[in-house]
């Protein structure tokens, strides 16, 4: 099974997450996507609801979407959301699935500040969402690691598997369609009293709405 992993805060969960999800899942021929919310984000602050709201969200989302599921399994760590930590976790309960690990380009150029980056690629394959005509720059660090070891997203599987390279460890760009899209406008609008309804999936935008979220 081909399994994509997006993680982050999801505060809220938003359309920004969800499109680049469903481009990527059909770009590579994913057969489902895990939405893992963290629970102690090390490179961010602390998010504005709980653990438990931001859990109810995604579980939302997911009742929605074909093939997507929630993954709860950095919400039960009382540690940092490490993702080399998370992806071992998940190589250990998936071990004979391909597992796809998504992030923004803006992530993969800060890759190198993450705890122990280089194990990243013995679980996992990562997936780089790039936007249209978007380039990194020729003498940044990652370029090269870029480089080495991109694969193209529209080989198939049947070639994959013949291939000599084990089931993790290349890196896949996507092309994804850009959205100007950011949680922290979403806060700042419903503190307002504004709905951001074309932000945000109707039955995120019910949840805050029934529980009060957000509210200045």
């Amino acid at each position: 099974m081909r399994i994509g992993i997006l993680g982050g805060t999801f505060d809220p969960i938003h359309y920004g997450h969800i499109r680049p999800a469903i481009e990527v899942k059909h770009a590579l021929a994913l057969d489902k996507i895990l939405l893992m919310p963290n629970h102690i984000p090390p490179h961010k602050h602390q998010p504005n609801l709980t653990t438990a709201q931001r859990l109810n969200m995604v579980a939302d989302v997911c009742s929605q979407l074909d093939g997507f599921e929630l993954c709860d399994i950095e919400a039960k760590r009382d540690t940092p959301s490490y993702t080399v930590v998370t992806l071992e976790q998940l190589k250990a309960l998936h071990p004979e699935d391909e597992l796809f690990f998504i992030m923004g380009m803006d992530s993969f150029i800060q890759l190198q500040s993450w705890h122990e980056w280089q194990r990243l690629f013995d679980f996992a394959y990562l997936v780089v969402c790039q936007r249209p005509g978007w380039q990194l720059d020729a003498a940044h660090p990652m370029q090269q690691i870029l480089t080495a070891r991109s694969q193209a997203p529209q080989e198939t599987h049947e070639e994959h598997a013949k291939s000599t390279h084990k089931n993790s460890g290349q890196i896949f760009p996507v092309t994804i369609t850009p959205q100007d899209i950011s949680s922290t406008q979403i806060r700042e609008q419903l503190a307002k009293g504004e709905i951001p309804a074309d932000l945000l999936m109707p039955i995120t935008l019910d949840y805050i709405q029934n529980q009060r979220l957000y509210l200045p």
